[in-house]
């Protein structure tokens, strides 16, 4: 992972909440350029930067870096939800998911 990686995931998550750059910059309080000027890789966010794009989208920083998870969002959402449970009902679902990753 190196910084394009940063840029790259900002844009990937900009556009699945369909909202502009100039619109998210604005709402970030910052220039209506400045995520472009991030996603055109002529500067990097800083680190209260990054905490407030991850705040903006609704993830943590760790889903931020999860090359894996395409759909933070909804994962996130899904796991609140888990951690409401008890052991016997996430032992069902663990078996629903493992059926239906297997399909």
């Amino acid at each position: 992972m190196d910084e394009s990686y940063i840029v790259s995931r900002i844009t990937e998550l900009r556009m699945k909440k369909g909202v502009s750059a100039r619109d998210m910059s604005l709402s970030l309080g910052q220039s209506e350029s400045y995520i472009n000027t991030i996603e055109n890789k002529r500067s990097l966010p800083s680190i209260t930067f990054f905490l407030y794009t991850c705040e903006y989208f609704d993830i943590s920083p760790m889903e931020f870096f999860d090359e894996e998870n395409k759909h933070p969002n909804e994962l996130a959402d899904i796991v609140r939800d888990l951690r409401k449970l008890n052991s016997e009902t996430l032992g069902h679902i663990a078996h629903v998911i493992k059926d239906l990753a297997n399909k």
